[in-house]
């Protein structure tokens, strides 16, 4: 598709949600705001779309993001925690028609009005090799066209397994830089050592086993855009080196003085709130704001259920096993929609590869994501035929669930008792047995 070819759209009504601050920083306070759209932050810090004059309040204190007719809370690892009706939360959805959220010594209410304003949507099911028929992918589509043809650094969220560095190499093809290198770094597959050379270069002889000079990927992507994938890995002591190369348009070389000037778009990703880890000092703010000019979000798998049916041929046909499609009968089809997807569209290709393998899409048997999540999986064998990353998080997901089944079985079913033997929050615990379907024992207790 030619970047000067828009996508036919129609709009939707925006949703719209009414603030009143009753309390902030323990004083009595009538504060109305009004927002428009689906995700909002609440916090200290200005750039906040709803600011508290609260020294107990974290810099991102909470978000709220619209999902499936609800209003979803989620704390942004504060500091002094947040309630919705006096009950302590990490994740909740907002109680309608009107719901009472306290963060530190303030407190809002917070209540769904009807919009006026509205917002963009596509009429086509894809983009490019991104496809969906749910609302909110289409939303994303028509928020891809516009940012493709732009040239900011853009932020793009989400789980693994979601297609984030589809999104990535999508607004590329589509920008203004398409016919300039791309290059991707993987910043959670370098080793701490090699980084900083990855990212700038070096010079022949600037460290033991630097036996020629090599071109880091911001000189080899000039003109063109860089992708850091995964970029809440990168450690703490190279985000400053990294905001620095970005405000001045320049890199040194490993052993050099002389700097080098690039121009490069940077697209970056993570599956890390990194709200979160800017409020744990674990991300620098400024670098933040670099990188996140535009910020686009894409949905797990478990918000767009109604798009498997569509997803399911464009796999086989990748597959190029277009005939196995009777398979996935409705019945099958039913089935996967009750599945959450903890691996999203990565865990679904999985399983629909297994299902022509097996030649059955029963999941009675061989359930999706057994491979990686069930808790009888081998956490300690790897395979070198799948990429590094993939291994990797198959590895991690495996431990994961083989840890939480083990530790429940201890507890005796006792959530409580399970978490604090584990370190973990009671709710977090909850949503990780939710999470890797571990199945509830009758003498499961809180």
């Amino acid at each position: 598709m030619a970047a000067t070819t828009p996508m036919i759209s129609e709009v939707v009504a925006a949703p719209r949600l009414g603030i009143r601050v009753e309390r902030e920083g323990g004083a009595s306070a009538i504060r109305d705001v009004t927002l428009d759209g689906d995700y909002f932050r609440i916090g200290s810090h200005p750039s906040n779309d709803l600011v508290l004059d609260d020294r107990h309040v974290s810099r991102f204190h909470v978000q709220l993001r619209r999902a499936k007719g609800a209003w979803h809370v989620s704390d942004s690892g504060s500091t002094n925690g947040t309630k919705i009706n006096g009950v302590t939360i990490r994740e909740a959805d907002l109680p309608s028609p009107t719901g009472r959220i306290e963060l530190g010594e303030s407190v809002v209410s917070v209540s769904e009005l009807m919009s006026a304003a509205q917002i963009p949507i596509t009429t086509r099911p894809r983009f490019g090799a991104l496809y969906g028929q749910s609302d909110v992918m289409r939303k994303l589509f028509a928020k891809l066209e516009r940012v493709s043809l732009s040239d900011t650094n853009v932020l793009i969220e989400g789980e693994s397994g979601t297609g984030k560095e589809i999104v990535a190499s999508e607004i590329v093809k589509r920008g203004p830089r398409k016919d300039a290198p791309f290059v991707v770094v993987d910043c959670s597959a370098m080793a701490a050592n090699l980084i900083e050379s990855t990212l700038f270069g070096h010079a022949r002889g600037a460290f033991t086993g630097a036996d020629r000079e090599r071109v880091g990927a911001f000189e080899a992507a000039d003109g063109g855009t860089v992708f850091l994938d995964e970029i809440g890995e990168l450690p703490l002591d190279m985000q400053p080196k990294l905001l620095r190369a970005l405000e001045a348009g320049e890199v040194c070389r490993l052993g050099e003085t002389r700097t080098r000037k690039f121009d490069v778009r940077v697209i970056a990703a993570t599956n890390r709130c990194l709200e979160q880890e800017m409020n744990a000092r674990r991300f620098r703010e400024d670098l933040y704001f670099r990188i996140a000019v535009v910020t686009l979000r894409v949905p797990p798998l478990r918000e767009r259920r109604e798009d498997i049916p569509l997803l399911i041929p464009v796999i086989l046909e990748t597959l190029g096993k277009i005939s196995s499609a009777t398979m996935f009968t409705d019945d099958v089809l039913e089935d996967l929609a009750r599945h959450d997807w903890p691996g999203n569209v990565r865990e679904l290709r999985n399983y629909v590869e297994r299902a022509i393998v097996l030649d059955s899409a029963s999941r009675t048997d061989d359930a999706p994501g057994q491979d990686a999540a069930a808790p009888s999986a081998e956490v300690g064998a790897v395979s070198i035929d799948v990429p590094f990353k993939e291994a990797k998080e198959k590895l991690v997901t495996a431990f994961e669930a083989r840890y939480l089944a083990e530790l429940l079985d201890w507890a005796g079913g006792n959530v409580s008792r399970a978490a604090k033997k584990a370190g973990l929050d009671r709710m977090h615990l909850h949503r990780l047995i939710s999470r890797f379907d571990l199945r509830r024992p009758k003498s499961f207790t809180e």
